[in-house]
């Protein structure tokens, strides 16, 4: 064990009313884990993040612990809170590197339920599911299960070696997984609940990139950043790229880009208080070289670059804060390729089930769809929202969904009720 992990633990004040688990979206129990650590009982604490939280390991590497654990821990108000991270990253490595699915499973259960999407929210359903005994597949339209772990975040933030242990530890605790599945153009939601499913989950995440409807948008040199994280070694950027947006997807695009050779400046209409990136994902950004112009917002897209112009802010009678274009500004930012990086939106592929004018599915407060057999959660639901959020939301549908097949199991009658 490195000396900075045992120093770090070392620091933890094992407070009573901890504000770090109560920052968690999933509560995760910090100075607990650390007890156990500082015990030499690594195995418990690994255990205890586990059943907690199933993406542990993932969540150590890109969570925004400025905003939650880390972000308020009691040290952290006079010097330097705990890197809980660390300790996290050390303790979730330990214990996948040794998963043994004996110490979880429940009795088998003859309830068989589908996964649609294996990201985060459908590798937290899968995980409790299987574990509490029933029969779980997933079906993924892409080759590998991660969703957007394993598509939409670079390698050197997520090693993609962490999701193949994930899928190894899903194949222990019996799911299946249906790999190159596109539910809803061959296999619809209805045929699943008409074969062998008594629930579906959906937790497909946003994979549609939001276009920005500019001129020039549809040029070849224009690239959506959500399609080039999913392969980035098949483009050709050239020396110059342009990034169009300032959130978290646009700071991995910029930094994937510039470790492929080229000079990436990060274009934003607004300021840097305003970026929608974390501000540590915008720093290392800046510490790897990325350029950032804010005040900046795209004209149109040519086949040298980026016609731009300047903004600014405005506050008008009412105190309400609006984004102008400066007339008179246009000029050319030259680039070889353009990427625009806008948020996203969900795929279009699913029937018989009410979805919102945005395309988000929607759901009750458990994830309960307009068919009561059917559960989503997840960014599908909420829009791009981080890993951890995500996770939060699938607990709260699991136990729904258990809720739901325990109810028909006794042969209830209102089982499609949501419970208070």
């Amino acid at each position: 064990m490195g000396n900075h992990i045992i120093e770090e633990a070392d620091r933890c004040l094992q407070c009573k009313n901890p504000q770090c688990t109560k920052a968690c979206p999933v509560g995760t129990p910090v100075n607990v884990a650390i007890r156990l650590l500082k015990e030499n009982n690594i195995k418990a604490a690994g255990s205890l993040l586990f059943e907690n939280n199933p993406l542990s390991v993932v969540c150590s590497l890109i969570c925004p612990h400025e905003r939650f654990c880390e972000g308020h821990c009691i040290l952290g108000k006079k010097s330097t809170p705990v890197q809980w991270s660390t300790i996290e990253h050390y303790i979730s490595c330990y214990f996948i590197d040794r998963f043994q699915e004996d110490s979880f499973l429940l009795p088998q259960r003859n309830e068989r339920v589908a996964i649609v999407g294996s990201g985060p929210a459908g590798i937290t359903m899968a995980f409790i599911l299987a574990i509490n005994g029933f029969k779980v597949t997933i079906f993924e339209s892409e080759d590998k299960i991660g969703g957007v772990l394993q598509y939409g975040i670079p390698d050197f933030r997520l090693p993609k070696k962490i999701l193949d242990k994930l899928h190894h530890a899903l194949l222990r605790v019996g799911v299946k997984i249906r790999p190159n599945i596109l539910i809803g153009p061959v296999v619809s939601l209805q045929d699943l609940l008409q074969s062998e499913y008594q629930a579906v989950f959906i937790g497909t995440g946003v994979w549609n990139p939001k276009p920005l409807r500019l001129p020039g948008e549809t040029l070849g040199n224009a690239h959506y950043a959500i399609h080039y994280l999913k392969n980035p070694d098949v483009y050709q950027l050239g020396d110059q790229v342009a990034v169009i947006g300032a959130g978290n997807v646009a700071m991995d695009v910029a930094r994937t880009a510039l470790r492929k050779g080229s000079d990436v400046t990060v274009l934003y209409r607004r300021g840097a208080e305003d970026m929608s990136a974390t501000k540590y994902e915008y720093e290392y950004a800046r510490l790897d070289g990325v350029q950032f112009q804010f005040y900046t917002s795209p004209v149109r897209i040519t086949e040298e670059g980026v016609i731009i112009c300047t903004t600014r802010k405005e506050t008008s009678a009412d105190g309400k804060v609006s984004i102008v274009n400066v007339e008179g500004t246009e000029e050319l930012f030259p680039a070889d390729s353009v990427m625009i990086a806008a948020s996203q939106a969900p795929r279009g592929n699913l029937s018989g089930i009410e979805i919102g004018k945005t395309g988000l599915v929607i759901t009750d407060r458990v994830g309960r769809t307009s068919n009561p057999a059917i559960f989503a959660s997840g960014d599908v639901v909420t829009g791009a929202k981080t890993v951890v959020e995500a996770v939060a939301c699938a607990k709260i549908s699991a136990a729904a969904i258990m809720d739901y097949l325990d109810c028909r199991a006794k042969g209830g009658t209102d089982c499609d009720t949501t419970k208070d």
